[in-house]
């Protein structure tokens, strides 16, 4: 009896190690440059929740967290604020972010690419960051390096510094030039680029439009971002390392990317085992509104209206032409209007409207008096959008805006118009149209079901692959063996080369013989001239 005590006391205490050892959790380091607040939700949602599973995380950040009282397992390295916006301005002459419609999408992406490079050269200014970059304890520190996969790779150096794994965290979602880091080919021809408002289903001139787009970008990417995100590393850390990895290596370390993406928000197309769609995880359960909110959709008899333009687009930047519009259009209605303006003094307002600087989306979206949501399109407030089943007026404006608003279109859950040229009687149609319509609120529905629909939620399948990166030091076994092929073997033009060869040169020794033959002149034929 006293034996099988001892060791029922020693398995008891094998599994509380075990249990220590996992509540302890793991040292990460997470690496975020790009200073757009947006992208923010997402990154932040993952650091409190890899915080509160046990997990110790060093978060350089160009926004704080420290207000929220972490705890002991939270570090943070704060970035200088950097505006973002002046690039875009200065390369584009847009005097706001509302003049940014017309932008061809090469010149985006080159505004993208000089936003990022600016933002990564920025960071490594910094003394804290340098202080990472040169401590002299780096082996066994860190387990993980998180980043951000957007124009920002140079802060992939970390995770080659340090040794460790990396996580990439993709807040746009699927990207064409994600495709070559992870080893597989997204076809152009169904595949629309990011920023371009087609479907999967795209007419002639829309590929060609789209092959050009992709085309270009990987030009830009190969022969003009690269170069210079490499020549940053060399700026900063030339005198102080004797050989540098190029960001085209430092990519080859990315063991998985975590994808702002989900059915059906997302069309199907290629994807590798360490691509991991984890979009919506910013989502929370809705939190009690204020009384002040709270009353003012509870007594809406007729449903109400929320209006945002999301942390980057200003509704204080309409023309006063276009606040008169949505000013008549608003107190025509039966319904009553929440809208998130940045002027809460704004003059002339009608009585079923109420303004605010800030309002809580989420917690709005989930009042069940919400039947419909005026958005510019933005991927988060989209996918809150179908995560609570409010239908979508989309008035987009950048980027990947017209791309959401034209697939919520396709799907029947939204409808666009242009702000620059909507009337009254094209805005009054269009709420009327999603108001009444059940069509709309009933595609949403059924929207939501898929997105909702998982094995695992959102956040716990980022938390699960993380720790799964962690646990097989890599997880070398989900990296294609594709990364490792040189360009012209990936493309399989060795064997189209030598395909063509073994056609191409017996055909060619025929002709030769051919001609040989011709020209030699037989005896009969010279007795005859003779």
């Amino acid at each position: 009896m006293q034996l099988k005590s001892a060791w029922k006391v020693l398995l008891l205490g094998l599994v509380t190690i075990q249990h220590l050892e996992i509540a302890s959790g793991s040292r990460i380091l997470a690496a975020f440059f790009f200073p757009a607040k947006s992208h923010f939700m997402m990154t932040n949602a993952i650091i409190r929740e890899l915080v509160k599973r046990g997990h110790e995380v060093t978060f350089i950040t160009p926004f704080s967290l420290v207000k929220e009282n972490l705890g002991s397992n939270y570090t943070e390295i704060l970035l200088p604020q950097y505006d973002i916006w002046s690039p875009i301005l200065r390369m584009t002459q847009a005097k706001t972010i509302m003049d940014m419609s017309d932008i061809p999408t090469l010149k985006y992406i080159e505004v993208a690419n000089v936003m990022g490079l600016e933002t990564t050269d920025f960071a490594f200014e910094q003394p804290e960051v340098l202080k990472l970059i040169h401590a002299n304890d780096k082996i066994g520190k860190y387990d993980l390096l998180l980043a951000e996969q957007f124009f920002n790779e140079g802060a992939l150096f970390l995770g080659h510094l340090y040794q460790i794994p990396i996580v990439t965290i993709t807040t746009f979602g699927f990207a064409n030039y994600l495709s070559p880091l992870v080893g597989i080919v997204s076809p152009w021809s169904y595949v629309p680029h990011g920023w371009k408002p087609y479907t999967d289903r795209m007419s002639l001139m829309e590929r060609i439009d789209n092959v050009y787009s992709c085309l270009g970008e990987e030009i830009l990417r190969t022969f003009w971002y690269y170069p210079a995100q490499d020549a940053i590393l060399k700026k900063h850390f030339a005198h102080k390392f004797d050989s540098l990895p190029s960001i085209k290596q430092l990519e080859r370390n990315i063991s998985a990317l975590l994808l702002n993406s989900y059915m059906p928000l997302e069309t199907p197309r290629p994807a590798s085992f360490n691509m991991i769609p984890v979009g919506g995880l910013h989502i929370e359960k809705p939190k009690s509104l204020s009384k002040e909110l709270q009353n003012f959709l509870d007594e809406a008899k007729h449903g109400a209206i929320y209006f945002s333009l999301g942390t980057q687009v200003r509704s204080a930047d309409f023309p006063p032409e276009k606040m008169k519009i949505f000013f008549n259009v608003f107190k025509s209605l039966k319904q009553r209007i929440l809208w998130k303006f940045e002027d809460e003094k704004l003059p002339n307002l009608p009585s079923n409207v109420m303004v605010q600087k800030w309002m809580p989306q989420t917690d709005i979206l989930a009042h069940p008096n919400v039947k419909v949501f005026i958005s510019h399109g933005g991927l988060f407030g989209t996918q809150e959008a179908v995560h609570f089943g409010v239908p979508v007026l989309g008035m987009p404006v950048y980027a990947d805006q017209y791309l959401n608003i034209r697939k919520g279109t396709a799907a029947g859950f939204a409808l666009g118009v242009d702000y620059r040229t909507v009337t009254e009687e094209e805005l009054r149609y269009s709420l009327t149209e999603l108001l009444e319509n059940p069509k709309y609120r009933d595609n949403m529905k059924q929207a939501s079901k898929i997105f909702r629909n998982r094995p695992l939620d959102a956040m716990d399948t980022a938390m699960f692959w993380i720790d799964y990166v962690i646990e097989h030091r890599g997880a070398p076994h989900m990296v294609s063996a594709g990364l490792d092929l040189p360009w012209y073997q990936f493309y399989l033009l060795d064997i189209i080369a030598i395909a063509l060869a073994l056609i191409l040169l017996p055909i060619f020794g025929l002709c030769l013989i051919c001609r040989k033959g011709k020209s030699v002149k037989s005896p009969k034929t010279k007795s005859k001239r003779n």
